[in-house]
């Protein structure tokens, strides 16, 4: 090892589940060159030594990727190179490889002056404290030396192959589909999957171009899914699925247009896993429905609630043994079937699987879900400098009124209308609000309680819930 000159991330990169900035200000090639060195450390030191390495398609991305592999390779670590792709992919390149370790170049669903990083160690998320060690090592520069190796292989049709391997059934009635890439990392890969899947499938922003010039890349934002409404409707589709920037997050319309949020789509997969594991464990976070919770306990599952963040979800269903898990966010976690990651690609075509097998449309799974009346996840600005306080001075208030909270992750309050959540947000300068009620004027009442509550603290506006007022 050597003890060199250290290196100082800016201190808002170094995130809960990932490494994250904006490129230029915040995050340049030389933070990824320390994060190589850093990583590559804490890799050797955990008995590991080959590394797989993907990116996104953001402009920025393969000169990051570059300097991560020349800090990874001065650590001794051997880098394989998988190019551009979602992050899905280089997921399956750790376990279908066996590599020790794997690194993803990417900025999700951010705006495209973003950029960061995710990881996995030794078959675990690198989250947390974790990650906060990589900025102690790079501050010290306490960094293992030696001289890598770099291979470059290609996993993407090997990928392909293994998303169609879950269609497997009969397909008696292929489906018509639009899917919406929206210029994301995902595109090169749906292009090579929906030429092999049964029906009839149509395109949208296939191309990937990391500007982003046709949409914002993030399908939880109602917005940024009127092209592929648009297009269900032109073409009488099915059903639609769309994209996030690096492809682990889903989101889905049935054919007559409606949106079906992650707790939705959670409530389809877990019917269909408990079919075969009665009693299992499935999670989902604390922005969820509460007729998520009530419905998998009524099929006979055990319903968990717990934080949200794709890293803190995937440790938890380890823990519990749990085959399935998602986020209101649209990932989705598959660990029955599958290798326990979110993997929007094979979230669709599981998706088809559930469809034709049921003979139900994706409508009419919609329609028989029990009804409540709720706000969308809606994201209301606050300083990064500024959220969790926020969010202790919410809890202190109500500790004061004698209110039923779980403190689980931010605050989820119940009363006799239905509930309401505020959490600061982990990867954007927001916190996050969501209340659900069993019918509008109860709605009213818990948006009336987040109001206060948000006021109370400082924060200014009209209606945080209007359209655009906090997104």
């Amino acid at each position: 090892m050597t003890n060199s000159a250290g290196y100082k991330f800016d201190s808002s990169v170094l995130r809960e589940y990932d490494v994250r900035g904006v490129v230029g200000q915040t995050l340049h090639a030389a933070d990824a060159h320390a994060l190589g060195k850093a990583f590559g450390t804490m890799v050797r030191r955990s008995g590991g030594k080959r590394v797989a390495l993907g990116r996104d398609g953001r402009l920025s991305s393969p000169e990051l990727a570059e300097a991560l592999t020349e800090g990874l390779l001065s650590t001794g670590c051997d880098v394989v190179r998988i190019g551009r792709g979602p992050t899905p992919m280089l997921y399956f390149t750790v376990y279908d490889e066996k590599t020790d370790a794997g690194i993803m170049v990417t900025g999700s669903h951010n705006p495209s002056n973003y950029n960061g990083f995710k990881m996995l160690n030794a078959g675990k998320s690198v989250f947390g404290d974790a990650i906060q060690e990589l900025g102690k090592i790079a501050a010290a520069g306490d960094f293992e030396t030696g001289q890598g190796t770099v291979s470059d292989i290609d996993v993407e049709d090997r990928f392909v192959t293994r998303l169609l391997a879950e269609l497997d059934c009969d397909v008696p009635n292929p489906m018509t589909i639009v899917w919406d890439c929206g210029n994301g990392a995902a595109g090169d890969v749906v292009r090579k999957l929906t030429a092999q899947l049964p029906g009839t499938h149509h395109l949208l922003f296939d191309e990937v171009d990391g500007t982003f010039p046709n949409h914002h890349p993030d399908p939880t934002v109602e917005a940024n899914l009127v092209d592929l409404k648009a297009a269900v409707a032109k073409h009488n589709a099915d059903w639609g699925v769309a994209f996030d920037g690096d492809g682990d997050r889903i989101g889905v319309i049935d054919g007559k247009g409606n949106v079906l949020w992650g707790d939705q789509l959670l409530q389809i997969y877990a019917a269909d896993v408990l079919e075969r594991k009665p009693g299992a464990a499935i999670i989902a976070d604390v922005k969820a429905s509460q007729t998520l919770f009530d419905e998998v306990n009524r099929l006979g599952g055990n319903a968990i609630m717990w934080k949200t963040g794709h890293s803190l979800i995937k440790t938890k269903m380890i823990e519990a043994k749990a085959p399935i898990a998602g986020e209101m966010s649209g990932h989705i976690f598959f660990a029955e079937r599958y290798y326990g990651y979110d993997d929007a690609t094979y979230a669709a075509v599981r998706l088809y699987r559930i469809l034709v097998q049921s003979g139900k449309s994706l409508a009419e799974w919609r329609e028989a879900m029990p009804v409540a009346v709720n706000t969308p996840e809606t994201r209301i600005e606050c300083p990064d400098d500024r959220k969790f306080a926020l969010i202790e001075e919410v809890r202190a208030r109500l500790a004061e009124t004698g209110a039923e909270v779980s403190g689980i992750d931010g605050v989820r309050v119940s009363t006799d209308d239905g509930w309401w959540l505020l959490r600061a947000s982990n990867t954007q300068p927001a916190i996050v609000a969501r209340c659900e009620a069993g019918d509008d004027a109860g709605l009213a009442r818990l948006k009336a309680q987040v109001t206060d509550q948000l006021v109370k603290s400082g924060l200014k506006s009209d209606d945080f819930f209007a359209p655009g007022a906090g997104h």
